[in-house]
């Protein structure tokens, strides 16, 4: 069998004759020569074995350089290799990923998918009768915890000072900043962090990920994480974490003295007693430098308007509506000030059990909103929760009295901004066991003789009450314009001869879109057209439509604006190094490459190759990519069909200069928004578009790619048009309207628009 296994490591070395020698990944070339030759590497990624007419069996993989992980670049350490005929059906049998092999009898290709994968410029072929694999499986010497760990699995760690760009490395650090994986406009998830270590480089960590099990699991600020093949790079001028392919993760409690338990998903890890000492320290560096975050705010603790932190148990939950889930949970701790039940109907409350009247104040209602309603709908009674910045909101009852305290309801606010988020904590974690205590001790004192968790939730649960005032604290509308215009009712303006321009005291009943994203459009200013924007689905098929139709070769193009004249980068490296000067041209990539390549330039095109001249992708997709955003072009308008840009003159590149050159008639993002307002004389439907990013206060272009933007304009309307609330319970509004006609198939209509009028108030979400 040409596939053999070792039971130690430094076998592998003396596998094959002593005559053979070893060349690294990194200095692999087309021109090498492979006689006598052997590469050892780790197997960071395996295909399924497939069938094919020429070779009847073959298998792709790829492996990283075991011994210059830490100090080389990516494109230097990772290869594709190609396995085929009865070699691919043994490799496939015998071998797992995170296997440690040396190849030899191989021949060495140009990889045909260097541009899209990023990886080694050529490829192993292992098909001649010579070809030999020996491997050492991972599960030989690789633990599940702690306890058993060879001195062979060590890997050397880079002091976060000590990064370099371009560079695959290992490294520790202490999390100062976490954000819950949210998802991304793709398939993958994505969860950011910040971290430090004890030369007190702070670095920014993003990763991605399909599987949400597979991201670092990190519970709050002190925690210790470790992280295994991960790229440095620079963004914005400061040095930044990104996984790669093969990547791995870890993460520890940071209090000193607890257990060293790993958190991982992954069934199998390296852990030794030098990961031992590694955590230990960084918790005794920590400690000292007051890096530990304090413990979570108890209900006990809780004053109105704070934002904090909250560890509890989940009794029951209930859906509010699409883009809202009701919590009720509880600490073992009673609120010193009261606090105010939501109503919900009794068979939509997952959870059920009898209150306790001595156990008022001590069950606390939580509205979760918008992307964390996913995370919520799964969660079960009993679980124990931690939830990220909570907001302790005063709300008054339907009938309370003036001298009444307002109870609190909490509200985890949607976004991801300030880390807001939630997580489940493992049952079995070592800091909820003073939780647990606590709440056992509330059991005991009820009467009950078994404590469990089923056993807490039929003790404490509080019965739905109704509804308090939705959150409209210091919420307010005014007219920015200079009118001298007595109010008038709706039923005035309905009546009035347009163009008119009136002002109206009303209140928002409903609201369409009801998914904010769909707000933004695409507006053109020379046709005026309006149309939505495509999701990534709708682009992702115009980039595979293009590689389909892509003539077998294919080259990145850059154009800089400091020299008239076209030049050929085939180095990803070289074309990622460039300044906001530079335009880029990229052919033969998908739209998750783009985005990864954009990530890191201001001005990237995609084309497609049409007899050996470029051309645009069709303008369903984005014509030009820049960092975090996307701009798209006018069909009707634009009258570019080759790519032949106009560079004298231009000194920087931006979205306009980039469409001028390209001869593209560029959109413009906008918000429209329709609302229908009411007051005592009847409803009216209007726009609010044109002064949409005033009344807003953010700019449609940013609220494109900007979480925060997006986080803005969804609190305002969460203000206007509270979830689950009466009409009775929101806000009045002054406004400014606009009467005006249109025509449309031969028929006139009246329209109606909201302008110079500007929310204000406390919708800024504070840290």
């Amino acid at each position: 069998m040409p596939v053999h296994t070792v039971k130690c490591a430094s076998d592998l070395d003396t596998s094959v004759p002593p005559h053979f020698q070893r060349i690294s990944i990194s200095n692999l070339k087309l021109t090498s020569d492979c006689v006598h030759r052997s590469v050892k590497g780790e197997v960071v990624q395996k295909g399924p074995v497939v069938s094919c007419r020429q070779t009847d069996h073959l298998l792709k993989a790829v492996i990283q350089d075991k011994d210059t992980q830490s100090s080389d670049t990516s494109q230097q350490t990772s290869i594709n290799v190609i396995f085929f005929g009865t070699l691919a059906k043994d490799f496939s049998q015998t071998v797992s990923q995170g296997d440690i092999v040396l190849l030899s009898g191989f021949t060495i290709s140009k990889s045909p998918t260097e541009q899209t994968d990023r990886l080694h410029p050529c490829l192993l072929e292992m098909s001649s009768i010579d070809a030999c694999v020996y491997a050492y499986s991972s599960k030989l010497f690789v633990s599940s915890g702690p306890a058993a760990a060879s001195s062979e699995s060590r890997y050397t760690y880079v002091p976060l000072n000590e990064l370099k760009p371009n560079r695959i490395v290992n490294v520790y650090g202490v999390v100062t900043f976490f954000k819950q994986p949210f998802p991304t406009k793709g398939t993958d998830y994505c969860s950011t962090l910040k971290i430090i270590d004890q030369s007190n480089a702070k670095v920014s960590c993003t990763i991605f990920s399909e599987r949400l099990e597979d991201h670092p699991k990190i519970f709050r600020i002190g925690d210790i994480i470790r992280l295994h093949r991960v790229k440095a790079q620079m963004f914005n001028g400061s040095m930044t974490l990104l996984t790669t392919l093969g990547w791995s993760t870890i993460t520890f409690d940071g209090t000193i003295d607890s257990p060293i338990e790993p958190r991982t998903s992954s069934r199998t890890f390296h852990f030794g007693e030098d990961d031992n000492r590694a955590v230990e320290a960084l918790r005794q560096w920590a400690a000292s430098q007051f890096l530990a975050t304090e413990p979570t705010v108890p209900l006990s603790s809780v004053q109105p308007r704070m934002f904090f932190d909250l560890t509890c148990q989940l009794l029951a939950k209930a859906s509010m509506d699409t883009r809202c889930m009701l919590l009720k949970v509880w600490d073992g701790t009673k609120c010193a000030h009261p606090l105010l039940n939501v109503a919900v109907a009794p068979d939509a409350l997952e959870g059920e059990s009898s209150p306790s009247r001595d156990r008022e104040n001590m069950i606390a209602n939580i509205l979760v909103y918008d992307n964390h309603v996913e995370g919520a709908s799964k969660l079960k009674p009993g679980m124990f929760l931690r939830l990220y910045n909570l907001h302790a909101v005063t709300q008054s009852a339907p009938e309370q009295s003036a001298d009444c305290a307002s109870p609190l309801c909490f509200h985890l606010h949607g976004g991801t901004s300030y880390g807001k988020g939630l997580c489940v904590l493992p049952s079995e974690s070592p800091e909820l066991q003073p939780l647990k205590r606590l709440m056992e001790s509330h059991v005991a004192v009820a009467g009950e003789n078994e404590v469990n968790d089923a056993t807490l939730l039929d003790v404490w649960y509080t019965p739905p009450e109704a509804l308090g005032e939705a959150v409209n604290e210091d919420f307010y509308t005014v007219r920015t314009c200079g009118h001298a215009l007595q109010q008038v009712s709706l039923a005035h303006v309905k009546r009035s001869t347009p163009p008119v321009v009136c002002h109206v005291r009303a209140k928002v009943k409903s609201y369409q879109p009801q998914n904010l994203y769909q707000c933004l459009k695409l507006f053109c200013p020379q046709c005026t057209t309006l149309v939505e924007v495509p999701n990534d689905e709708v682009i992702a098929r115009v980039f595979q439509e293009a590689l389909r139709v892509n003539q077998p070769c294919s080259e990145h193009w850059a154009v800089t604006s400091s020299v008239d004249s076209i030049s050929m980068h085939v180095s990803c490296e070289m074309v990622l190094s460039n300044t906001h000067t530079q335009l880029l041209f990229l052919q033969g990539v998908t739209l998750e490459e783009m985005c990864v390549i954009s990530a890191a330039h201001s001005n990237v095109v995609p084309v497609r190759s049409d007899d050996g001249r470029m051309r645009l992708l069709d303008f369903t997709a984005p014509f030009l990519f820049g960092r975090d955003k996307r701009y798209y072009g006018c069909k009707q308008c634009s009258r570019s069909t080759f790519v032949e840009p106009e560079v004298s003159g231009v000194e920087m590149w931006d979205e306009h200069n980039v469409a001028k050159a390209l001869g593209v008639q560029l959109m413009r993002y906008a918000l429209l928004i329709k609302f229908e307002l009411e007051d005592e004389t009847g409803t009216l439907e209007a726009l609010i578009w044109e002064d949409a990013e005033r009344f807003f206060h953010v700019t449609a272009a940013d609220t494109s790619a900007c979480q925060d933007s997006q986080d803005k304009v969804q609190t305002i309307m969460d203000r206007l048009h509270p979830p689950g609330s009466s009409m009775a319970e929101r806000p009045w509004l002054d406004l400014c309207l606009s009467a005006y006609t249109v025509e449309e198939n031969g028929r006139t209509q009246v329209c109606y628009q909201i302008t110079n009028t500007e929310a204000r108030g406390n919708f800024c979400t504070p840290q």
